[in-house]
């Protein structure tokens, strides 16, 4: 039976999971408006029902920390009750290092390997996307939040 990687976005709306092949190339995706705390367990389990998944990765940050907090939490859960590995990215790795919402003009921005906060005048796209591949994807074994600014 073939094994599958989830990626979750969980740091912007909409919420995005996406499942890759053993190539990892993306074959199926799940997309929600609902919030986090009220959609992503149930997407998990059924994406669960229907792939035989052998790793979970998460955007670890930066973002939202509520969503990014919820995520992991639903995350190592699956990974202690199904002894899935659980990884965690950047979302700068999933957005092409576009800048990333913070709150209010305040952007999160990555300059070389510095991530710092700006302001910007003019509202930027930070939807992210999930990627057709994640072969070249730079994961983290250490899957915990990336909380840039102090979490709530």
């Amino acid at each position: 039976m073939p094994k599958y990687t989830l990626l979750v976005l969980p740091t912007a709306k909409p919420l995005s999971i996406g499942v890759y092949d053993n190539k990892g190339e993306l074959i199926d995706s799940f997309y929600s408006e609902e919030r986090v705390s009220k959609i992503l367990s149930s997407l998990i389990y059924d994406v669960l029902k229907r792939y035989d998944i052998e790793r979970m990765i998460y955007t670890s940050g930066p973002g939202s920390n509520m969503s990014v907090k919820l995520c992991y939490i639903v995350l190592e859960s699956v990974r202690l009750v199904k002894n899935i590995p659980l990884y965690a990215c950047s979302l700068f790795d999933i957005n092409g290092n576009r800048p990333v919402k913070a709150m209010g003009q305040l952007y999160f921005m990555k300059e070389k390997e510095t991530i710092i906060t700006k302001k910007l005048t003019q509202q930027v796209d930070t939807t992210p996307v999930l990627p057709d591949t994640i072969a070249s994807l730079a994961i983290d074994a250490v899957a915990l939040p990336d909380y840039r600014v102090p979490a709530v």
